[in-house]
């Protein structure tokens, strides 16, 4: 095996590694490719509709022509269900809200007259009555939704069971619902969420969850809970995992077991929409009476009410790309479980998704180096149509999903990266390398990366590093009233202006993300006191920006000043070559560059536009700093301590300076010590801050947690919101 083979199986094999990885980490991209390839798969092959006893009274656009206006009167909601009763309904589920009383009720109306006697209020009929006394000791299940706000949770109509580990911890979690009325949660039989993808960032349901959890309590679906009130039966029974606590494996209720997700969903294996599941609200309320057909087409069905106009907004989006009502998608999970056609994603799909990556990537570097790129070609196509035949037979005859998208463009990068190595010569690498490292680096340290061997490598190294972030304030403003081309012009303006200073500091651009900055210190090379420099850029950046806006630079006008935040932290952080082969860049990943952001996205919250954390702040040289506050991060328990970079030295060895960090000092023993002297203090200090210019907003901040909060610390008052 020669070198130049040697370093093509080497490289091929890291990007084999890197790509394993990737899908091993699951990025948002790969599942959405996923799930767009099981949408195809269920366009090629739909569940079929079934004539089942499952039915959606749709309150229709022909309806409220003929009704009025939605909300109906509850009055009519309660004929409604008299009506749907008599014809022998077996459960009448409302995908419908009832949080609010009946604003149209009689005695409603009435009581907004003025000078009304309230005694005559009493003898006027109430419709959420009405309604009530309908629903009671008839099989109603009624809908609630979820909200962030409040404290309410609806009641639950079943008990439960389990087997296994306790999977109570399994589904989505509730924070709160929206409240039903509370005679109607009394005489319902059943009470169910209607949230059909709670926290999904797609418009397209693929998978409902079948139980809301509040780490104590169960929650059900409002078709489950409509199924268990058809059937008469009082309890679920749950199969958690036999070793492992949170994770849910089926569901049975009545004669019905439902095979579920870990986190207690149900794959929607949907069907084309059909007329044939609606019947439409103004037949059940006809005066004469509804026909026979649609008698026969309630009797002994499950109906759920809702609603498909499209003022009403409850539409949703299937896997097969039609936008149906919402209420149609609780129809359709209930003939699913009747007909007991599921779809299921096994638990070790992942692992072997993620073998097949390693594996086949393999296979190909070794045909790509030792054979010849064309057979390397030849057998990744065969490996091609086998992951889309075996992937495609698994859904047709067992409904299970496998994604064969991911081994195959994961074989399609790997090959194309090995024949690339292999064709490429050391002159058109070194082009590469002076391309990747010229905008970055110096003349002389390019020299010696380009003539050393693995400079194009994957990977990096641990260095201590200072890390930056600058982000301008109110951007997402600023945008939406300019053109485009106005937007890029200002930003070309404001970034070069500000990424001026980190070169001539001696630090390291790592990136321009939209309106915001990266860059490092102490990287690719040592940066003697780097902490230093980098907070000479910031204080820079801030004289610079206040001379544009000075010039109005930006063409906004003197009285709209461009701002920005600054965080600075010092930590260790891996920096080196990162991406694919093929292309990458030089950057810093780890604690410190997270540290870093998150502190920048602190300025906003206290109110001050340069903060650097502890480890910065102790190895400062020459600086006008004042503490700020403690922010926390995930995963740590303790808090990191924020210092506000107020001046540079002249500043720090002024008099108005050391007034204010006297009297500062104080502040933060009065918070820390509970001491009734916060708000004296705060005033003092609000006196001092208008001979240091930028500090009255920092102040006015701190000044209103004093006014509240003046018994905590001054570490809790500079605490962003998690």
């Amino acid at each position: 095996m020669t070198r130049a083979q040697q370093i093509g199986v080497i490289i091929g094999l890291a990007i084999v590694a890197v790509l394993t990885l990737l899908r091993a980490s699951d990025p948002q991209l790969l599942r959405l490719i996923r799930d767009v390839t099981f949408d195809e798969y269920q366009r090629v092959s739909p569940r079929s509709f079934e004539e089942l006893p499952v039915r959606v009274i749709d309150i229709d656009e022909a309806s409220l022509r003929e009704f009025g206006q939605w909300p109906w009167p509850r009055d009519r909601l309660a004929l409604l269900v008299d009506r749907l009763s008599e014809m022998g309904a077996a459960a009448i589920a409302f995908d419908i809200l009832f949080a609010e009383p009946d604003r149209l009720s009689p005695r409603t109306v009435v009581g907004n007259v003025p000078g009304i006697d309230p005694s005559l209020l009493s003898q006027l009929p109430d419709n959420d009555e009405i309604f009530a006394d309908s629903i009671a000791d008839k099989p109603v299940v009624l809908g609630f939704g979820l909200t962030n706000e409040g404290t309410y949770r609806p009641s639950v109509k079943a008990g439960f069971a389990f087997t296994g580990e306790s999977p109570v911890g399994a589904p989505p979690h509730i924070n709160a619902a929206t409240p039903l009325r509370p005679r109607l949660e009394a005489n319902a039989a059943g009470i169910g969420h209607i949230s059909l993808n709670p926290g999904s960032s797609s418009s397209v349901v693929r998978a409902v969850p079948l139980f809301l959890t509040d780490g104590e309590q169960l929650y059900p679906n409002l078709a489950l809970e409509a199924l268990r009130v058809a059937q008469g039966v009082s309890t679920y029974v749950l199969a958690g995992a036999p070793d492992a606590a949170g994770v849910m494996v089926s569901v049975k209720t009545g004669d019905f077991v439902v095979p579920v997700t870990a986190a207690g969903e149900l794959w929607l294996y949907v069907s084309p929409d059909r007329a044939e599941r609606y019947v439409s609200a103004r037949h059940v309320l006809a005066e004469e009476g509804a026909s026979a057909k649609v008698s026969a087409a309630i009797n002994g069905s499950i109906v759920f009410i809702g609603t498909s106009a499209a003022g009403l907004q409850d539409i949703r989006v299937t896997a097969l790309g039609e936008n149906v009502p919402g209420v149609s998608l609780h129809a359709q999970t209930l003939e699913q479980i009747l007909n007991g056609r599921y779809l299921s994603r096994p638990d070790w799909a992942d692992g072997l998704e993620i073998f097949a990556i390693a594996v086949l990537g393999s296979l190909l570097v070794i045909l790509t180096t030792f054979v010849s790129p064309a057979v390397a070609l030849a057998c990744g196509l065969a490996i091609t149509a086998l992951a889309v035949v075996a992937s495609w037979l698994c859904f047709s005859y067992a409904g299970l999903l496998f994604d064969p998208l991911a081994p195959i463009i994961s074989g399609s990068v790997t090959h194309f990266a090995a024949t690339s190595f292999r064709i490429l010569v050391i002159d058109r690498e070194r082009r590469e390398v002076r391309r990747a490292f010229g905008q970055y680096l110096s003349p002389s340290l390019l020299y010696r990366i380009e003539h050393t061997r693995d400079a194009l490598r994957l990977g990096g190294d641990d260095r201590q590093l200072t890390v930056m972030f600058v982000d301008v304030r109110h951007f997402t403003e600023i945008s939406e009233r300019l053109p485009p081309t106005a937007v890029v012009g200002f930003l070309n303006t404001l970034l070069d202006a500000l990424s001026r200073h980190v070169v001539a500091n001696e630090g390291t651009l790592d990136k321009f993300i939209g309106d915001s900055i990266m860059a490092f210190w102490n990287a690719p090379v040592d940066v003697a006191d780097h902490e230093t420099k980098a907070v000479r850029a910031a204080l820079a950046m801030r004289e610079t920006l206040g001379e544009l806006n000075a010039a109005d630079a930006f063409g906004f006008g003197k009285d709209q000043p461009v701002g920005i935040g600054i965080g600075i932290h010092t930590g260790v952080a891996c920096v080196g070559n990162m991406g694919a082969e093929s292309r990458f860049n030089y950057s810093a990943v780890g604690d410190a560059v997270n540290v870093a952001a998150r502190i920048e996205s602190s300025c906003k919250d206290i109110g001050f536009d340069i903060l650097i954390s502890e480890d910065t702040a102790r190895l400062q040289l020459g600086a006008a700093l004042l503490e700020a506050g403690t922010i926390g991060l995930k995963g740590k328990s303790s808090r990191t301590r924020l210092f506000a970079v107020v001046g540079d030295e002249r500043v720090m060895q002024s008099v108005e300076f050391a007034e204010l960090r006297q009297l500062h000092h104080q502040l933060v023993e009065a918070f820390r010590s509970r001491s009734p002297d916060t708000r004296r203090i705060v005033s003092a200090i609000r006196l001092k801050t208008k001979m240091i210019a930028g500090l009255a907003e920092f102040y006015r901040r701190i000044s209103r947690r004093a006014d509240h909060f003046r018994d905590e610390p001054i570490s809790e008052e500079a605490r962003p919101a998690e």
